[in-house]
């Protein structure tokens, strides 16, 4: 029992090892031989093409792309340990990102309430069944397709200022223990929030919406369990087939945009992960005197300040 026990432990440690150290020449192939996975960005409808969007489809979402992703950190973090304004950069830039991000997609939110109120006139008002906007071709749909579209206004906002919200102070928390503990062990709680919590998610999230996403853009549909070298036998009768089903006939037919936003958010919650984790090593190193260091907070104006945060 014992031996089996310490058996797993030292395969297990030899498999993780062998990864990162092949996250290394995985990493130099991938960069050195781009042709292998990027030549569908010409798309000529050649047996290359398509084997190069099956490639793609595979490393997206297997475990020699994640290890490139979690040797990255590894060593971003041994970096910025040892050079610390390097890994207050890699901060800053982060939470830049997640605030520019946020603060240009939030216009989303007024953009779907002035549609409302144009789909609620132009129904009730002047009983137009459609609406034309633009100049020159414009974009002519029912007015049915309008009134989905604001579901794609809802998940640009939820999607895309996900992270800027987390920046902010702005989600939601249940406090149990966290206000009445100590700046160390405030910062000892975050880190493991952000490696224990917000990453494995983000991943798990990641996997699945991957795949979830290239289902319905081509076809044969990949799946998570298939090979790379059965991908590429598949490739010989790929072709596009890009999801534009609408829940009704003449409804919004762009859910495949749904599904692209979905792997965006998995990816930017991971990012924020790294800067949240960052963020809160550093400040346990440097002490409460680095608490918000550098952090880029809206702010409603002088007086107000009992209620930033709670947007």
């Amino acid at each position: 029992m014992g031996v089996s026990f310490f058996g797993a432990i030292g395969a297990f440690l030899i498999w993780l090892g062998s990864n990162i150290l092949g996250a290394f020449v995985n990493l130099f192939t991938a960069l050195t031989q781009t042709s292998l996975w990027l030549d569908w960005l010409s798309w000529d409808n050649t047996t290359e093409d398509k084997q190069s969007v099956m490639r793609l489809v595979y490393y997206g979402g297997s475990v020699e792309f994640f290890f490139v992703v979690f040797t990255a950190f590894l060593v971003l973090t041994a970096v910025g340990l040892y050079f610390r304004n390097v890994m207050w950069g890699m901060v800053r830039g982060l939470e830049g990102v997640a605030n520019t991000l946020g603060r240009f997609f939030a216009w989303a939110g007024l953009l779907m309430v002035l549609q409302q109120i144009i789909i609620v006139f132009m129904q009730r008002v002047f009983a137009r069944p459609d609406m034309s906007f633009g100049l020159g071709i414009a974009l002519e749909k029912d007015i049915s397709w309008y009134a989905e579209e604001l579901k794609f206004y809802n998940a640009l906002v939820v999607c895309l200022c996900v992270t800027y919200t987390f920046v902010q102070g702005g989600h939601v928390r249940v406090d149990l223990i966290y206000a009445g503990i100590s700046h160390r062990a405030k910062r000892v709680v975050d880190m493991c929030g952000s490696l224990l919590f917000m990453m494995p998610m983000a991943v798990l999230t990641w996997m699945y919406g991957w795949y979830f996403l290239w289902r319905h853009l081509i076809v044969p549909k990949p799946s998570a369990s298939d090979a790379l070298e059965r991908l590429v036998m598949k490739a010989r009768a790929l072709r596009w087939n890009v999801e534009t089903i609408g829940f009704s006939p003449n409804g919004f037919n762009g859910y495949f945009l749904f599904k692209i936003l979905l792997v965006t958010f998995a990816g930017l919650v991971f990012l924020h992960a790294i800067a949240f984790f960052y963020r809160s090593l550093l400040e346990f190193i440097e002490g409460e005197d680095a608490t918000n260091k550098y952090l880029d907070k809206d702010s409603l104006g002088e007086g107000e300040e009992a209620y930033e945060g709670a947007h």
